[in-house]
């Protein structure tokens, strides 16, 4: 694999933070620019996010004395890099505009960002799920009036805990309606306990836009490519209530669901056991070796034990069992700021790399 060029658009950020724990020694990519507000635009890494490192690890060497370039500098910032990875925080048509500028400066742009997900051409990718949504590049391509940019996203962080659990029972026994309950980290929202105080000793259930992206992202996810664009596939019927909990990192979802075909408990875990998606096939470097983990202890997954299970790229799952109202209901975990966000955006490049979309 050649070696590929890439920007940090929102470098300063917790999951521009989390950015350079996956990047500092990345097999294929070489952060060349990093890019963030005209506040910090001219200060060293260092200097711009201060205080603000989150990661318990300390921030890498290699990019504390780098400059940040303004990110809206578009020219700029597309001239010294292969790709961009965007994780922003700006209004949803200021992200819309700025990705397209970047997509339409020729830099292929992978986003953190939930502005362009429901854009009909623009492919929202968990890479062991829907890797065939890359096959859509062409058509945006197109209306954008490019030869190598476009935009392709990652879903929200909340729905990777669960979604995942659901898809290898699709085919076969055909999913029909679900409820989900998340628990949702701090992370999530940026913060850490010094910053969030209101969240010790307490449950806040409400978080903003949360639950309409639990319930309609995975449809496009299950959606199809039908001409030039993605059509959202019409069930499985979701319903869901998102919480902010005292939990550092790793969301938590309860999930209740029932079929059109009621599988046995054992056609389920041989299910998540045997299942592989492309990202596994193609042996990406960020993937997962088995993607979804079962736990028979009667108190996992959880998140402290159990978020950095296979480098936190894992999607773990415990507590299987029939349901009174629904055929079964269990619980699954994922790291929010790694499988949820940075390292989702990781593996997504690298399988769009992987298929020659930077070429």
């Amino acid at each position: 694999m050649r070696q590929y060029s890439v920007g940090v658009i929102g470098c300063t950020g917790m999951v521009g933070q989390r950015f350079w724990t996956l990047l500092e020694d990345h097999p294929w990519f070489k952060v060349t620019v990093l890019a963030a507000s005209p506040r910090s635009a001219g200060k060293t890494y260092r200097e711009a996010v201060g205080v603000r490192w989150s990661m318990d690890t300390p921030l890498p060497e290699k990019f504390a004395d780098m400059t940040v370039t303004d990110a809206n500098d578009v020219a700029a910032v597309a001239a010294k890099a292969d790709f961009v990875f965007c994780a922003v925080d700006m209004k949803k048509d200021e992200i819309r505009a700025l990705e397209e500028a970047y997509a339409k400066a020729e830099s292929p742009v992978i986003s953190n960002n939930s502005a362009h997900r429901f854009t009909p051409d623009v492919p929202m990718i968990i890479p062991e799920l829907n890797a065939e949504h890359a096959e859509i590049i062409p058509y945006q391509r197109r209306r954008l009036g490019t030869k190598r940019g476009f935009i392709a996203v990652k879903s929200n962080c909340s729905l990777q805990s669960y979604v995942p659990a659901l898809h290898p029972l699709m085919k076969d026994f055909g999913v029909s309606k679900a409820l989900v309950c998340t628990y949702q980290a701090i992370s999530g929202a940026g913060k850490t306990f010094d910053r969030m105080p209101e969240i010790v000793d307490n449950v806040i259930p409400y978080i903003g836009g949360e639950e309409e992206k639990s319930e309609r992202e995975p449809l496009k996810l299950w959606g199809h490519i039908e001409g030039d664009h993605i059509v959202n596939a019409e069930k499985p019927v979701i319903t869901a209530q998102c919480f902010r909990v005292p939990v550092s990192d790793g969301h938590t979802a309860a999930v209740f669901v029932s079929f059109d075909k009621k599988p046995s408990k054992e056609e389920i875990l041989n299910a998540w056991a045997e299942f592989r998606g492309p990202a596994q096939e193609l042996d990406l470097p960020s993937a997962p070796k088995q993607f979804l983990h079962y736990f028979t202890e009667p108190d996992r997954p959880q998140p402290k034990l159990d978020r950095n299970t296979e480098n936190g790229m894992a999607v773990c799952i415990g507590r299987l069992r029939e349901d009174t109202l629904f055929d079964y209901k269990f619980a699954c975990m994922s790291h929010n700021t790694l499988r949820g966000a940075a390292g989702g955006a990781v593996l997504l490049a690298e399988l769009l790399a992987a298929k020659g979309y930077f070429d």
